[in-house]
């Protein structure tokens, strides 16, 4: 089974300059625990719910300091996002892209286009998931 008959494709995407405040709004609404960073369809990184949290928790836990946690919103994805995000091919094996995120314990890789390298789609643990439920 190839990654494109499981990935979601077209995946929504945020731009490097958006504020953490913005992907903070854009995973609540798409109810996403991953979002590609993207310039176009050019992956530049990827930012998940676990690297907002690292960043904004403790600036939100210091009530005494209200400016910290707005200056923390305030800071632009491409500074807490991963750029040297892993990713796989469309045309990848199933398998494969499943060992790889168990090796490296992440929940979800961005999918490439063979041919242009551009951004096609995300597969997440979930998406693994409905898999194994369909063979269940």
């Amino acid at each position: 089974m190839r990654v494109s008959e499981v990935m979601t494709p077209d995946p929504t995407t945020i731009r490097p300059e958006q504020s953490v405040r913005a992907a903070l709004e854009l995973m609540q609404e798409i109810d996403a625990r991953h979002i590609p960073v993207a310039r176009g369809r050019t992956l530049v990184g990827i930012i998940s719910d676990r690297d907002l949290r690292e960043l904004t928790l403790p600036a939100l836990l210091k009530f005494s300091e209200p400016e910290v946690a707005q200056q923390q919103l305030d800071t632009p994805v491409s500074e807490i996002m991963r750029g040297d995000t892993l990713a796989v091919n469309s045309e990848d094996e199933l398998s494969e892209a499943v060992d790889l995120m168990l090796d490296q314990k992440v929940g979800a890789l961005p999918v490439l286009d063979d041919g242009t390298g551009e951004l096609v789609g995300i597969l997440s643990y979930v998406d693994v998931l409905r898999v194994c439920q369909d063979l269940l």
